[in-house]
């Protein structure tokens, strides 16, 4: 094998990328590089490093479950680790199985190419090198490309401005500065807490509120910790059982099974517990409208007696859509923000940004003079980052153009046109519905058996059908539409925050078991749609 030529080429250095490595590497021994963008690994953890970057998963399930020898040795200080921490994590792991060897730092894949004659995919990256694979695994993540809105004057700004999602390594100092953040999702919303203590001023331009529960983050006590290790074979199954991945169960209960007094009961206790069990209180919040208003109006009452400015209240509870079906952040002091005295709201629905010029942006009411600029403004979710492969199929076909009306895959794992790639947590698979480790290791363990098969059949090639795709799309359309999900304009779920970008719900909003369970009965039966050349 000449030199950058290998059995499988994966692509990222997050929790996908180093799972994939140690099972394709180790376990069934092949010749195996991974080309990472980034300085060091650490996947979306390596560049989200803004104010107030944590996970909103616990970290117990917020973890590896493939060994339990990592899972007795590691261990999380806080109930949410910040980003820090996970990457402290993920290098752990990484030294402990010498992955390092086979990752290449600083590598930037700019097109990738399928040639038909020979069966291999050809890599080119950023820095003018070639590479060849049999197998191209794309562990890119789903969240990691992003999405600065194209505002009229940017480019004239004399101050600086940072993108949550692109945050340097070495930090920002906001101290005595006017900082203006736009965006109010999951990043803004922690971050927002973490600038106001330090800046001078900061001004939040809010397009849509966002519901948020308290994270009730805290140091985890000798007394859990013991629990946690003690415990690995029940949260493994737990997370696994679990429609969202997670570790703790959806009430069976439905929301007026109950009576008005033990609903509200019911909510006080899981607010005061915190975190996104919130959205498990009822079985039915995100099926049932009605349900859903019921938690959707406590949530609203309890915001409005956080926040002491009622008219930054208002703006703060106008929500647009039911809860739990954005992305349901969870949060440290956010809303209590407000009532600082160095904090201003902006509702941008009434009052929109025409233009950012040399010192500020400008409102069609309002000029904000500013120093910094930060854009918490999301991702060109699940599609962006494939696409910005530049990925060529077979006839020449492009990624591009085959996903020109909305991503089609099947399972999210594979691709009609594209042989011998795989993408882990691709659009059509639970993906971001879920705790991302939990999913990654299906799909690491789904992906890492189908090649063994492969090779124990002596199989070349791997592909799947259009017809395959169009019917996987049409289950994924029928599960979102059992939820309230899709009902949501403006989420990024359907691509709603990028400019023409297709509206296709793209997650398999089923749930992770019942996901898992269809891609067994593919797997058991000698892979029922995949044709095998």
């Amino acid at each position: 094998m000449t030199k950058n030529s290998y059995d499988a080429i994966i692509i990222g250095a997050g929790f996908s990328g180093l799972y994939q490595l140690y099972k394709l590497r180790d376990q069934l021994n092949l010749n195996c590089r991974v080309l990472e963008k980034g300085s060091g690994i650490g996947g979306t953890w390596y560049w989200n490093r803004y104010p107030g970057a944590r996970c909103d998963t616990e970290s117990h399930a917020y973890t590896y479950f493939f060994s339990e020898e990592i899972f007795q040795e590691w261990e999380w200080s806080e109930r949410y680790p910040g980003h820090a921490e996970i990457r402290k994590y993920l290098n752990y792991v990484s030294n402990k199985y010498s992955l390092n060897k086979d990752i290449q730092l600083d590598t930037e894949v700019i097109s990738a190419t399928y040639n038909e004659k020979n069966n291999l995919w050809i890599l080119k990256t950023k820095n003018d090198e070639t590479f060849t694979t049999k197998f191209l695994i794309t562990a890119v993540g789903c969240i990691s490309t992003t999405n600065v809105p194209d505002i009229k004057g940017l480019n004239k700004f004399e101050g600086e401005y940072y993108h949550t999602g692109n945050w340097p390594k070495n930090d920002v100092d906001f101290s005595g500065k006017k900082v203006g953040q736009i965006g109010t999702g999951s990043t803004g919303i922690q971050a927002a807490p973490v600038i106001a203590e330090k800046a001078k001023h900061l001004t939040v331009f809010q397009r849509t509120p966002n519901f948020s529960v308290p994270a009730r983050n805290n140091t985890l006590t000798k007394e859990f910790k013991k629990y946690v290790k003690n415990n690995y074979n029940e949260l493994k199954s737990l997370v696994k059982e679990t429609p969202n991945g997670h570790a703790f169960r959806i009430s069976e209960k439905l929301t007026f099974d109950v009576g008005e007094k033990e609903r509200e009961q019911k909510y006080e206790e899981f607010w005061e517990k915190g975190g996104l069990q919130f959205r498990g209180v009822f079985k039915d919040i995100i099926t049932n409208k009605q349900a859903n208003d019921s938690a959707s109006n406590f949530l609203k009452k309890k915001i409005s007696q956080v926040v002491k400015n009622k008219e930054f209240a208002k703006i703060l509870t106008n929500f647009d859509h039911p809860y739990g079906c954005k992305r349901p952040p969870i949060d440290t002091n956010y809303f209590e923000t407000y009532n600082r005295d160095n904090v201003h709201l902006v509702d941008i629905k009434k009052d929109p940004i025409i233009e950012i010029d040399k010192t500020g942006i400008k409102t069609e009411k309002n000029y904000f003079k500013l120093d910094t600029i930060v854009f918490a403004t999301g991702y060109d979710a699940m599609t962006g980052t494939l696409i910005n492969l530049n990925i060529t199929g077979e006839n020449s076909l492009k990624l591009k153009d085959y996903w020109n009306e909305g991503p089609k895959t099947y399972l999210g794992l594979q691709i009609a046109g594209f042989p011998n790639m795989f993408t882990i947590t691709g659009p059509g698979s639970p993906s971001v519905l879920t705790n991302m480790p939990t999913a990654i290791e299906q799909h690491v363990e789904w992906i890492t058996n189908c090649i063994s098969f492969m090779i124990k059949n002596d199989f070349k090639k791997i592909t799947t059908s259009e017809k395959e795709s169009v019917e996987w799309g049409k289950q994924v359309k029928e599960a979102a539409d059992k939820t309230l999900l899709p009902t949501v304009k403006h989420s990024w779920y359907l691509g709603a925050n990028i400019p023409n970008k297709p509206r296709v719900f793209m997650p398999y909003a089923g749930g992770l078991p019942t996901y898992t369970k269809i891609c067994e009965n593919i797997k058991n039966n000698n892979y029922k749609g995949f044709l095998f050349y």
